[in-house]
C-alpha cells in the first residue's frame, strides 16, 4: 500500500472554499443566452452568434468543477449521489416540461414547423439529440429540428455523467499538482482528436460530438482547478489576476467579432482552422473572461456585467430563457409572425416563457430541495431565520 501523500490544507486546494457566487459571470450569462436568441431570429445580424453557446460551456466547467472543488476540500469527499440529484432538480423537470408542451403542441395544432415534435421531444428529454445530430454527416434531417438546439443541453449533461466520476479518481489518486496537470493535457485531447477527426463532412460530428466539444468545458474546469490551487497570497495569483484584468477588453472584443462576422454552423464557416484549433481559441477567450470576473470584481468589465438587471436574468431565466426560444420562435413564425416584428415579439415570448417555468417549476423545486438539505443541519435552538440564497 502506496505511503499517503502530505497535503496542504484544503488537500492541496487552499482556496477552494474562498468566494462565493460570482455576479458577473451571471451576467454573462444573460449576454450569451441574449446572442444565441438573436442569432436564432436574426442569423444575419450575427451570423457567429452561436458562440455564445461557447462561452456557457465554458462557464458551465468552471462553476462545476469549482463546486467539486469546494466539496473535495471541505469534506475529502464528493457525494455524486447529491451531486446527480442537483443537477437533475435544476435541469430536469424544467427540460421535461417544455418537451411535454412541445409535443402536445405537435399533436393538438396543425403548424407544419411542429409536424412530428414528439419524437424531438422524446430525443431532448433523454438528452441525445446531440448524438443524433452527430451521425448525421449531410444536412440535419427532421428528426430533431423542432428542439434542434438542446444538442448543447445534451453535451453538458453528458460532460455532468463524466466529469465529477473522472475527477473524483484523480482526486483520490493524485496530488493536486498531478491533477492541475491531468486536466490541462485532457483540455488538448479533443484539439488532436478534432484534427483526426477533420474533413467538411464529419463537421456535424465535430460540432455535435461530447467529445470533440469537451476542451471547451474542461478549460473551464482546468481555471478551476488554478484558481482553487492558489492561495490568496501567492505571486502567481496577483500575477493571473493583473493579466486577466489587461485581457479581458480584448477577449471580450474578440468574442463579439466572431459573432459579428464569423459565421461558424454555415456551410462557408465549416473550416478546418475552426473546427480544430478555433473551438479552443473561443473556450481559451471565455476563460480569460471568467478568470476576470473572478479576481478582478471592481474592473469595468465586471461592473457592466454586474448591473442587477443582467444578474438576475442570467441567475434566474437564462437557462429557461435557452430552453423555451427556439419552440417559441417555431411557434411565432407558424402563426405568421415574420420580418421586423419576429424579433421583439420573439424575445418578449421567450421572456414569459422563462418566467412562467422559473415561477412554477425551476424556484419550487428549488426553495424545496433547499429546505430539505438545511432543515437537518439547523440547532434545535437556533433562531428562525430565512434560508440561504
Amino acid at each position: 500500500m502506496p505511503a499517503p501523500r502530505r497535503r496542504s490544507g484544503g488537500r492541496g486546494f487552499s482556496s477552494a472554499l474562498r468566494g462565493g457566487r460570482v455576479a458577473g459571470l451571471d451576467g454573462l450569462r444573460t449576454v450569451a443566452v441574449v446572442l444565441v436568441i438573436v442569432y436564432h431570429l436574426e442569423p444575419d445580424a450575427v451570423p457567429g452568434g452561436s458562440v455564445g453557446v461557447d462561452v456557457f460551456f465554458t462557464i458551465s466547467g468552471f462553476v462545476i468543477t469549482r463546486l467539486l472543488l469546494a466539496e473535495y476540500a471541505r469534506t475529502g469527499r464528493v457525494d455524486l449521489r447529491s451531486f446527480y440529484r442537483r443537477r437533475w432538480l435544476r435541469l430536469g423537470p424544467a427540460m421535461l416540461v417544455m418537451c411535454a408542451v412541445t409535443a402536445l403542441l405537435s399533436v393538438a395544432l396543425p403548424l407544419p414547423l411542429f409536424d412530428g415534435a414528439w419524437v424531438a421531444a422524446a430525443l431532448a428529454a433523454t438528452s441525445v439529440v446531440n448524438l443524433v445530430r452527430a451521425g448525421e454527416p449531410g444536412p440535419y434531417s427532421d428528426l430533431t429540428a423542432p428542439l434542434s438546439h438542446t444538442w448543447s443541453l445534451g453535451v453538458e449533461e453528458q460532460f455532468y455523467l463524466a466529469w465529477p466520476l473522472l475527477l473524483l479518481v484523480l482526486l483520490r489518486n493524485a496530488t493536486a499538482r498531478t491533477v492541475l496537470g491531468w486536466v490541462a493535457a485532457l483540455c488538448v485531447l479533443p484539439v488532436l482528436w478534432r484534427t483526426a477527426l477533420w474533413d467538411p463532412t464529419a463537421a456535424h460530428r465535430i460540432y455535435n460530438g461530447p467529445d470533440t466539444r469537451a476542451d471547451q468545458l474542461l478549460v473551464g474546469a482546468l481555471l478551476a482547478v488554478v484558481l482553487a490551487r492558489l492561495r490568496a497570497d501567492d505571486p502567481r495569483l496577483a500575477l493571473l489576476r493583473r493579466w486577466a484584468g489587461r485581457l479581458c477588453w480584448p477577449a471580450l472584443a474578440l468574442l463579439g467579432l466572431i459573432a459579428w462576422q464569423v459565421p461558424i454552423t454555415e456551410a462557408s464557416g465549416w473550416n478546418p482552422v475552426w473546427f480544430t484549433v478555433g473551438l479552443l481559441a473561443a473556450a481559451v477567450l471565455s476563460a480569460v473572461v471568467v478568470a476576470a470576473l473572478e479576481l478582478c470584481p471592481q474592473a469595468w468589465p465586471s461592473r457592466l456585467l454586474s448591473v442587477s438587471a443582467a444578474v438576475w436574468v442570467g441567475r434566474n431565466l437564462s437557462y429557461g430563457m435557452y430552453l423555451w426560444h427556439y419552440p417559441v420562435i417555431r411557434l411565432l413564425s407558424d402563426l405568421g409572425v415574420q420580418g421586423g416584428r419576429l424579433l421583439p415579439a420573439g424575445l418578449a415570448a421567450t421572456v414569459a416563457a422563462a418566467l412562467a417555468s422559473y415561477v412554477l417549476v425551476e424556484r419550487p423545486l428549488s426553495r424545496r430541495d433547499r429546505f430539505r438539505v438545511r432543515r437537518p443541519l439547523e440547532p434545535v435552538a437556533a433562531p428562525a431565520r430565512p434560508p440561504a440564497l
